[in-house]
């Protein structure tokens, strides 16, 4: 195989950016003509804040107003570690009770001081971290106490209320 010689040159470095310029000229121009074409099908008619002003930015722009914005909007809490753990820590009990099966709780608290031992290792970024791990033995015992009494309660409850519902019934099969 021979390559067979051609007759371009390669480009000088002012060609390659002049081609790269006349490249996004180009491409304003397709941007500029489908945000027009847009515009005539009515496709921006209805969008949201459409005839308000736009606020004002004040004295000084914020530069990261619109991850405020998302953080504000998407309500996401940017915690410290220590705090986040902290707080974890303290609706860990709740986040349990929704779980039905032992192998999920147990997976749930180790992951839980899987992550507050890898945040002991690493330097403070805020407050200290006074999140010690849960004893997984203890809290499952705990979490086996809580749900027997969830079930007992739930039992009861559904023993008061069929038997009305099923009297009801009996009495409305013979009307």
């Amino acid at each position: 195989m021979s390559e067979e010689p051609t007759d371009e040159k390669p480009l000088s470095r002012e060609a390659e950016r002049a081609a790269a310029r006349a490249r996004i000229e180009q491409q304003q121009t397709w941007v500029d003509l489908q945000v027009r074409q847009a515009m005539e099908r009515g496709e921006f008619d209805d969008l949201p804040g459409a005839g308000k002003p736009i606020k004002d930015l004040g004295e000084h722009h914020d530069p990261d107003w619109w991850i405020k914005k998302l953080v504000e909007r998407e309500k996401i809490a940017v915690l410290p570690p220590s705090v986040q753990l902290r707080k974890e820590d303290a609706d860990l009990d709740a986040r349990l009770d929704k779980l039905a099966r032992e192998d999920d709780v147990r997976r749930e608290l180790e992951d839980f001081n899987k992550r507050v031992v890898a945040a002991r290792y690493r330097m403070p970024e805020g407050p200290p971290l006074i999140t010690m791990p849960r004893d997984v033995e203890a809290t499952v015992a705990a979490w086996r106490e809580r749900r027997a009494e969830r079930i007992r309660k739930a039992r009861l409850a559904a023993a008061a209320q069929p038997a009305a519902k099923t009297r009801r019934r009996r009495w409305r099969r013979f009307i």
